[in-house]
């Protein structure tokens, strides 16, 4: 007598109200494939569809713009700032939900690291550190943003708003607030970029206040779509940095993100394993003390495909849901493959360069077929 071993990943999972087939889902990766206007082509619809074929449960839009003022981070990156975005987004979502899948759209304002036009803002005028990336459209520094005012903060936060109506309209299953990965609500958590004397500066209370507000603003919005927030220690242009007060800050984080709404929290890696980015210096994880402090389903991510990994996370009380990003662009059926006890392929940084848009990683295939 034969017996398969079912993958803890593959069993059904609860993200606030939506019911999901299993534990995968595709991470939010920035593609730069969208129309010069932020409209969603019909490239990018077969993009995504392709995961929820795939048997992926869960699939997360890329960073996508909320407002046409100052939000916008790439040139050729998506939005849900106007109408002609939700028709497009339809499109999109349309083709992940007839394969089976759900879809989540993340909101991202990039603030002070936006390359995608000339008005930079920011919690403070601190220049960024590093400098803009070449595989999404950018080259040279960082220009020094210009602070936020209060009547600004206000405008961001009606801005995610509003988008989230709009997701709503476009079919999107629920929202993801993006307040991780060194982008503008994470410049206001992070205490070097972050210099302000008023009641969104100083403690991390009062940094992660701006995350709240969002979170409220988006669930209150939106009360029928599931609500989650994306949070991270690294950052895009900064993969050393860590929340300087360790356990104790992150206990206020994620106490005033559940305060304030949100359903889930999705702990990025920004791009390194999970347990480079997650280990804490007492031996726990961080995503473990999300799940503890908060009661909600928490989403891992870093290296997810690793079938052992992935394991120990969600049996060792790490994580409830897995978020993959290379490892579902070489992998678009990963699910299938592994119910199928099939091998993965290994990601080819050839995918992504010397751009990371759909269109390259489909040449990418197509050369490999050929």
């Amino acid at each position: 007598m034969t017996t398969t071993v079912e993958h803890p990943a593959l069993t059904p999972a609860t993200l606030g109200g939506l019911a999901l087939r299993n534990r995968y889902a595709v991470a939010p990766m920035s593609r730069v494939s969208a129309r010069p206007d932020g409209t969603p082509t019909g490239e990018m619809a077969d993009y995504y569809a392709e995961f929820a074929r795939g048997g992926f449960g869960l699939v997360f839009s890329e960073g996508t713009y909320p407002d046409s003022a100052a939000s916008q981070g790439y040139l050729n990156q998506p939005g849900l700032a106007r109408d002609e975005h939700v028709a497009g987004w339809r499109v999109v979502t349309a083709g992940v939900r007839a394969a089976g899948g759900r879809m989540i759209a993340q909101l991202m304002h990039a603030g002070a690291i936006a390359q995608g036009h000339p008005n930079t803002v920011g919690p403070s005028a601190v220049q960024p550190r590093g400098e803009k990336m070449r595989a999404y459209g950018g080259s040279g520094p960082w220009p020094v943003p210009r602070e936020l005012t209060t009547a600004e903060i206000d405008d961001v936060v009606d801005g995610f708003a509003a988008a989230a109506v709009r997701a709503r309209q476009a079919g999107f299953d629920g929202v993801e607030v993006h307040a991780a990965n060194g982008y503008l609500l994470d410049q206001f958590l992070t205490d070097y970029t972050n210099h302000r004397t008023d009641s969104h500066g100083g403690s991390v209370a009062n940094r992660i206040r701006l995350t709240a507000q969002v979170v409220t603003a988006v669930a209150e919005a939106v009360p029928e779509l599931v609500t989650g927030v994306r949070l991270s220690q690294t950052k895009v242009n900064d993969f050393t940095y860590r929340w300087p007060g360790g356990r104790a800050d992150a206990e206020v984080i994620f106490a005033a993100v559940a305060e304030a709404g949100a359903q889930y929290l999705h702990i990025a890696s920004e791009g390194r394993n999970w347990l480079e980015t997650a280990k804490l210096a007492d031996g726990g994880t961080i995503t473990a003390l999300a799940r503890q402090v908060t009661g909600l389903p928490v989403i891992a991510n870093g290296g997810m495909h690793d079938l052992a990994q992935a394991h120990e996370v969600l049996t060792g009380g790490h994580a409830d849901l897995l978020s993959i990003g290379h490892g579902a662009l070489a992998n678009p059926d990963l699910p299938a493959r592994v119910a199928a006890a099939e091998p993965l392929a290994e990601f080819d940084r050839a995918m992504v360069s010397p751009t990371v848009t759909v269109a390259n990683a489909r040449r990418w295939r197509e050369s490999r077929q050929a």
